[in-house]
């Protein structure tokens, strides 16, 4: 006999409410079994499947509250319990139709609303990657190849192709449809915004996956690449240069995922990665590359051949390409471009070429390797000097120029050779202006390291005085008084040491600045006028004089924002110089009186190098306008941009924002955004200047304006390494007082802050003895503890956090206290539990808490009454009580009852908010007027 399907059901209830799912969904089960009234059933189905929800059973789930609605159409439960088991098995429009319905039938219920909006957002999400990939991939390939189709409907196409490129899915369904064949026709179509959309795409269907980037090596060819890189467009170039980068480092290790079965499928790239090694060696001497090409050639084996770590302990990439390019290499640098038939370059190729021989050489581990370039150097100098040759014979004197800047005793060991000299002075009485100009280049070039200038002093300078004398060719004359400059300056700024008489310092840096204002002499001659200011301006009049010079300083600027980024160096140095940013060696008096004792040759400061006289030569070339060139130069391409140069210009960064007056000049002009590449990359020394630059100009800025965008958040990084304890105690109060105006500015950048591990740095400085770093570290906190994750730390047990802010409450210095009570009023407000433990950890509280609010700074004295409405507002009646019943309650009265004063206004209304809270709790009886 069949049971009573309403008892059946009532029994299922209740093993439903106890948590037995199992015996429920059986009670239930048999009452459908015995159920005839269809009302009675539509509940039956509906109970039956909040037990299959709890199981995880979606399928059974959906199935059973479909047939309650069948019943009941408005049934809002079984709609919604439906609407939940399709959501899991992911039929997601399916679900937002019945959340739909139920929103509509209870349009004020919560929970409804809420999943209404996830879904919604859900579905969109999903439309997004799935509007079917696969159609969008072929849509945009159509419009990209159609000739007929209108140019921005092409552009629109090319740069989603790219965005979709970035992401996994999409850069794998490109591939799966076909897309590099199809990439490779926009290549072929010629047009230049094709070919960039079809190459950035590319570089984005390889990053990071090294299956992917083997088949499109494999599917493109590495010749066909190269020849990309050497059409003659720079930003081809560039593009393709990135691809390269991209393969490269998704084949050396930069791609991080986990393959499981498809790693056996991961072939071995060791070919790949040698045959682009030679492809992109055969492109740096070939002359069918144009000069970008080459640049992007020369960068690419920069970048990736010399090993990044000297901890690594395999060099042979740099063996092998010594081996198979050194030669090559150095025909760059050979060069004469005022001769026929030479390679294309760019003026800043033979100066990247420089950089890679010097990148390779630093590279060797020892003295038979480093035999081994010398010899090659050598035997390729040796083939072209040919005395019936003047065309080949310069051309080894310019290589040798080339490792001047590069390696530079492989360099100069070559000088010395027998004959070379010989060959320069040969070369300087040569009729030929180009036979001149190169030999006089190579005399600079071999004259910069002074303790080895000796050899080349004795020589040279008679015979670039003779040259400068007879010449009547302005680009020789330049050139020549450039190397006069360079022997001239041997002393650096030590003032004593002078090479040449008294004055003609000042001779020779008017002469250079006449030439830098002459617009009819072309870049490559008016560059060396600055290379010898660089030399110049170790001289402090010489300097002054540069500075008061407006059009000089302005066409030394424009330059700098000029194509030819191989005057970048010079203009630092000469920067640095008139600045004085640069390593200053402490004298020490009694070392003076010992050295001029003993009759030896003691350093003297120039009275032009003190610092009255600096900050004036900082305010013009402020006025000049150096910031915005400072701003083009840190673009520079990363070869040419060596760390020694970043280091400089983050020297002069540092030195111009002395003044905080000055600051708001640097911002405007995009110093802020300029100084994070160099505070994040470089030496240590550049790093740290750079740090602090960026702390002095975010302690007083508005962020959003001084570093725009998602900038702000790569500030923060910059900053906390100038917390670190070997950094000096400017740069710790600094530092601090950048993050503080930071903290205050928004919830994302305090995460930041946290996130970069700043606490405990911070709180270490609460403790310091100085007492404006105290003074900063505790503002810096007051601004983070609006922070969840810091309130948890001053919970948490252990620790002497909350003791040591209620001390800091108590100290004598008012800034102190604003900064350390503003904290305690916002943690006593936020967490009810700190209320009770700032009673428990120090004995002082309750006196200190008096002194707060008998403050006679209406600041400190606001913030104290803030606290005790904390600590009365907590639920704490004991501590409620002990409050009232000290001298606390004369205070708040005394406060409360005094007139109204727009300058204490704060207090009086958090004293009378305090009686009146002390009023509710029944503490105390409210005043009545006396009868």
């Amino acid at each position: 006999m069949m049971g009573d399907p309403i008892q059946l059901k009532d029994e299922g209830n209740k093993h439903f409410q106890a948590g037995e799912t199992d015996k429920a969904i059986e009670c239930y089960t048999e009452a459908i079994k015995a159920c005839k009234d269809k009302k009675v059933l539509a509940v039956i189905y509906r109970n039956r499947s909040a037990c299959y929800l709890k199981q995880e059973s979606y399928a059974n789930a959906a199935s059973d509250a479909s047939k309650a609605i069948d019943v009941d159409a408005a049934d809002i439960k079984a709609l919604y319990r439906r609407c939940q088991a399709l959501e899991k098995l992911g039929k997601l429009d399916m679900a937002f139709k019945d959340v739909q319905r139920c929103a509509t039938i209870e349009p004020k219920n919560k929970t409804f609303l809420e999943t209404l909006r996830r879904l919604g957002a859900e579905i969109q999400a999903k439309l997004k990657t799935t509007f079917s990939t696969d159609s969008r991939v072929q849509n945009m390939f159509d419009i990209l190849l159609d000739d007929e189709m209108e140019t921005e409907k092409k552009e629109r196409a090319a740069n989603n192709l790219i965005v979709l490129s970035r992401e996994d899915a999409g850069a794998e369904r490109i591939f799966q449809n076909n897309g590099v064949p199809l990439l490779l026709n926009m290549i072929e179509s010629g047009k230049r915004e094709m070919i960039l959309a079809a190459v950035r795409t590319l570089s984005g269907m390889c990053t990071g996956h090294k299956a992917r980037a083997m088949a499109i090596i494999h599917m493109v060819g590495v010749d066909k690449m190269c020849s990309i890189m050497a059409v003659d467009n720079e930003e081809i170039a560039l593009a393709t240069c990135n691809l390269f980068q991209c393969i490269n480092d998704s084949l050396t290790g930069g791609d991080k995922r986990e393959y499981g079965k498809e790693e056996a499928l991961v072939l071995d790239a060791s070919k790949d990665l040698k045959t682009i090694l030679l492809s992109l060696l055969e492109m740096v001497a070939s002359k069918k590359v144009p000069g970008h090409g080459r640049d992007q050639a020369l960068n690419l084996l920069s970048r990736n051949v010399p090993r990044a770590n000297k901890k690594e302990k395999d060099n042979s990439r740099s063996l092998f390409t010594i081996d198979h390019g050194l030669k090559k290499i150095l025909k760059v640098c050979g060069q004469v471009p005022e001769l026929p038939d030479q390679l294309p370059m760019t003026e800043n190729t033979q100066l990247i070429a420089s950089v890679l021989l010097d990148k390779l050489y630093d590279d060797l581990m020892c003295d038979p390797e480093r035999n081994n370039f010398r010899d090659i150097c050598d035997e390729y100098i040796k083939s072209k000097i040919d005395p019936n040759d003047m065309d080949k014979t310069i051309h080894a004197i310019n290589t040798i120029s080339g490792l001047l800047q590069g390696p530079f005793d492989v360099g100069n060991a070559l000088v010395g050779r027998q004959g070379i000299m010989e060959m320069m002075v040969a070369l300087c009485a040569s009729e030929r202006e180009v036979d001149q100009m190169v030999a006089v280049e190579a005399l600079i070039h071999s004259s910069s390291k002074m303790s080895r200038a000796s050899f080349i002093i004795t020589n040279g300078v008679s015979l670039l005085k003779d040259i400068y004398k007879k010449t009547k060719n302005e680009k020789i004359k330049i050139r020549a008084l450039v190397g006069l400059c360079k022997l001239g300056s041997a002393g650096g700024d030590d003032y004593a040491l002078r090479q040449f008489a008294e004055g003609s310092t000042e001779k020779l840096a008017k002469q250079c600045r006449k030439w830098l204002c002459n617009p009819q002499i072309d870049t490559k001659t008016r560059k060396w006028a600055i290379e010898g200011l660089a030399y110049l301006t170790n001289d402090a009049d010489v300097k002054d004089d540069f500075v008061e010079d407006e059009p000089a300083l302005k066409a030394m600027f424009e330059l700098a924002k000029s194509t030819d980024k191989t005057i970048i160096y010079a203009v630092a140095c000469t920067l640095v110089n008139c600045t004085n940013s640069y390593e200053k060696k402490e004298i020490m008096p009694e070392l003076v009186q010992l050295a001029k004792f003993s009759k030896q040759h003691v350093p003297e400061q120039h009275p032009k190098d003190k610092k009255d006289f600096i900050d004036k030569r900082v305010k013009r070339l402020l006025k000049a306008g150096i910031t915005s060139a400072l701003a083009v130069m840190v673009k520079a391409d990363s070869t040419i941009l060596t760390n020694q140069t970043k280091e400089m210009l983050a020297r002069v960064f540092l030195a111009l924002s002395q003044d905080p007056k000055d600051r708001g000049i640097i911002v405007a002009q995009g110093g802020g955004k300029a100084l994070i590449p160099l505070a994040l990359e470089g030496t240590e020394i550049g790093k740290t200047r750079a740090s602090h630059a960026l702390a002095k100009i975010a302690a007083i800025s508005n962020p959003e304006i001084a570093f725009p965008g998602e900038r702000v958040y790569e500030v923060v990084r910059p900053l906390v390494s100038l917390l670190q304890t070997d950094k000096d105690g400017m740069q710790n109060y600094e530092a601090l007082r950048g993050l503080t105006n930071l903290a205050g500015f928004s919830d994302k950048l305090r995460v930041k802050i946290l996130k970069e591990k700043a606490l405990p740095e911070i709180e270490n400085y609460m403790f310091e003895d100085h007492d404006q770093i105290r003074q900063a570290a505790t503002e810096c906190m007051c601004n983070l503890v609006t922070c969840k994750q810091v309130q948890e730390r001053y919970l948490e047990d252990g620790n002497d956090k909350l003791k040591l802010m209620i001390l800091l409450c108590g100290e004598d210095d008012d800034s102190l206290q604003i900064a350390a009570a503003g904290a305690l009023a916002m943690l006593t407000a936020s967490e009810k539990k700190l209320c009770k433990k700032l009673t428990l950890v120090t004995t002082q509280w309750l006196e200190i808490l008096q002194r707060l609010c008998l403050h006679t700074n209406p600041n400190v004295q606001h913030r104290g009454l803030v606290v005790v409405y904390n600590l009365l507002n907590s639920d704490d009646s004991e501590l409620a009580k002990k409050l009232i019943e000290s001298e606390l309650l004369e205070i708040l009265t005394v406060i409360g009852k005094a007139e109204d004063n727009p300058r204490r206004q704060g207090s009086i209304d958090a004293a009378r908010t305090c009686l009146v809270k002390a009023m509710d709790l029944g503490l105390i009886k409210p005043f009545s007027s006396p009868s």
